[in-house]
């Protein structure tokens, strides 16, 4: 979603709007007693007037002196009160308000971790961070304000005119001339402001993902030297924003300009009219002072229109791109398990037989077992060939089996359905005998651990980012384990240990660092299974080798699934399976697949002396 993309059609304002309805509920009190402080403080004002036409007609043509006096004292009163009531409405929805924003930004962000990796992958960061930074602050913002003042501005408006009536008919009605036409330029407005809104939204967001891709990847910018073009990029966003920006000021300017002078027609024509009457005697002063004042006391409730329209617009397209977000379906626990007949002899409770809609096509077996799996991404087309096409392998319990094919095969792919960060389009995967989509999903990332190509660090300390793999229970003892395991021991050397920051992307970190740390992450829980994702490609191979020896100390131990593209790393297995395609070609021991498989002799050779490895733990 970019600001390019950004929908063309017509939409309700009102009917986007009341979708906070369930966030605004829990303080809906304290908002209507807000509104009713603003309402009676509204109401003060338009009393002046008739304090104006007292003292007008009474002391003042009496010459009073004291009088006058008294009715000065009774608008300072009415002007304090005014005043006390304003801030208290002020007061009252500070905090209340502050609560909703608090409780968006907290739900969005518990829904995005919900969400599939599918949905990240299409959306662009800047979009998703600017509906939980600015789209938030421009709802409070319109509940602290506009949505208050749409209603204190429409009652004030309604009971000025009740009291101009009531003063002089033929007066009134001159005032309410201009009601027609504002009201058919107010829905004109309403409709273009809203398409413009939509698309400046949508360009901070492009602005903000180009900015924090330009943060993140800083160290390419400049060595690349490619710091002018990312700023003529910037530069070319950030216009573009300022145009759409400045079409929004020119609405606003031609609404506000038409709303200012239609109503000043109106008095002007009003004071005229008013001032013959009082010539021939038909009306007093004083009630020619009190109904121009009223009319004066009604110009911002009037001109404050295109201010409040926008400022609702505004809000409207904020609240759609933010439930554009919380409308995203969340990953789906598959299909409703059923109780197993046969319980599994493994200690997975509780037991559940595959779901009725993937009837197994063989019986269920231990380890890790793909039976038919195919998979296509979801964005594809459908006449798109998938991915990973029927694809039959078995992992058995406590075995390793490294997993070979070149760039492009789909090993990463097949290795991220294990975990059911993608979901399977067809067949299925099962665990220990038992379907993973019966699993729920928080107790499957428990039991699988993974470890990606591309290590991600957290903007938190070594040791928080490597036990976000372990269990509550686990500390400092698992931690050191799982360090000397991935041969981590440079953290020690760090100026707080494992207590050290690691910055953000733990880019103070090198890289092989980093696959270090995201493997301890990996083993410190100590899980069942394993998927590792070409876990040793950044390191030098005399670490390479003393990661090799402690990791198959952790291998012994657990049913792992491992991306290898090197001889190194495929010692590490028991068996070997060729993906090609797509497709697994051959599966056996590596030196099974050198005499039988060309391609597999090729991809081995192209990366080390294809002799040099056999059998997991031998060298020949």
């Amino acid at each position: 979603m970019t600001g390019t993309d950004a929908p063309t059609k017509e939409r309700s304002a009102v009917r986007s709007l009341l979708r906070l309805w369930p966030y605004v509920r829990p303080v809906r009190t304290r908002l209507a007693c807000a509104a009713f402080v603003a309402v009676l403080a509204s109401c003060l004002g338009l009393v002046i007037p008739l304090v104006l036409k007292w003292i007008v007609d009474g002391p003042v043509a009496d010459r009073d002196p004291g009088g006058v006096w008294l009715g000065a004292l009774y608008l300072l009163l009415l002007g304090l009160t005014e005043a006390a009531l304003f801030g208290l409405r002020r007061w009252l929805v500070a905090r209340p308000l502050a609560g909703v924003e608090a409780a968006m930004r907290g739900d969005l962000y518990r829904h995005l971790q919900r969400l599939p990796v599918a949905f990240h992958d299409r959306w662009p960061s800047g979009q998703l961070l600017s509906r939980g930074t600015t789209d938030l602050m421009l709802l409070r913002m319109f509940l602290a304000f506009p949505l208050t003042f749409l209603l204190v501005n429409g009652v004030t408006i309604l009971v000025g005119f009740v009291i101009l009536l009531q003063q002089q008919w033929s007066l009134g009605l001159v005032l309410l001339g201009p009601v027609i036409p504002l009201v058919m330029l107010c829905h004109a407005f309403e409709s273009k402001y809203s398409l413009v809104a939509r698309r400046s939204q949508d360009q901070v967001g492009d602005l903000t993902t180009v900015v924090e891709e330009s943060v993140l990847g800083i160290r390419v910018i400049k060595g690349f030297g490619r710091h002018r073009s990312q700023a003529h990029a910037f530069r070319e966003l950030s216009l573009t924003l300022r145009g759409t920006e400045l079409t929004k000021a020119r609405l606003l300017a031609w609404i506000w300009a038409v709303i200012t002078a239609l109503p000043e027609l109106a008095v002007g024509a009003a004071l005229v009219l008013g001032t013959v009457q009082v010539a021939d005697g038909e009306l007093s002063a004083g009630t020619l002072v009190a109904f121009l004042s009223t009319a004066l006391a009604l110009r911002w409730p009037v001109e404050s229109i295109g201010f409040l329209l926008a400022v609702s617009q505004d809000a409207a397209t904020a609240t759609e791109r933010y439930f554009e977000v919380m409308d995203a379906r969340e990953e789906a626990e598959g299909d409703t398990p059923r109780p197993s007949t046969q319980p599994s002899p493994t200690s997975l409770t509780p037991t559940y037989a595959p779901p009725p809609s993937a009837p197994p096509s063989v019986p269920p077996r231990d380890g890790i077992f793909f039976d038919g799996v195919v998979f296509r991404y979801p964005d594809a087309h459908d006449d798109a060939p998938p991915v990973l096409a029927h694809i039959d392998l078995h992992v058995r319990p406590g075995e390793t089996m490294a997993l070979v094919g070149a760039t492009g095969s789909g090993k990463t792919t097949l290795t991220t359905l294990v975990p059911r960060l993608h979901e399977v389009t067809g067949g299925r995967i099962t665990l220990d005998g038992r379907d993973i989509t019966s699993i729920p999903r928080e107790r499957l990332r428990e039991l699988v651990s993974v470890a990606f190509e591309e290590p991600t660090l957290f903007s938190a300390s070594v040791g928080e980012n490597v036990l976000m793999g372990a269990g509550d229970g686990d500390g400092e003892a698992e931690l050191v384990r799982a360090l000397d395991t991935a041969q981590a021991g440079f953290v020690h050397r760090l100026p707080q240990g494992t207590a050290t920051q690691v910055g953000e992307q733990g880019l103070s970190l090198s890289g092989g660092q980093r696959q270090r740390l995201a493997l301890a992450r990996a083993v410190v829980g100590r899980p069942r299974f394993l998927v590792l994702d070409d876990p040793l490609s950044a390191l030098d191979v005399h670490t390479e080798a003393l990661v090799e020896a402690a990791l198959r100390r952790v291998l012994a131990d657990t049913t792992a699934l491992v991306v290898a593209h090197r001889p190194s790393t495929v010692l590490l297995a028991d068996r070997v399976a060729l993906l090609s395609d797509g497709r697994i070609a051959a599966v056996g021991t590596h030196q099974e697949l050198l005499h039988s498989s060309d391609e597999y002799a090729w991809l081995m050779s192209g990366t080390g002396d294809s002799g040099a490895v056999s059998k997991k733990g031998d060298t020949a």
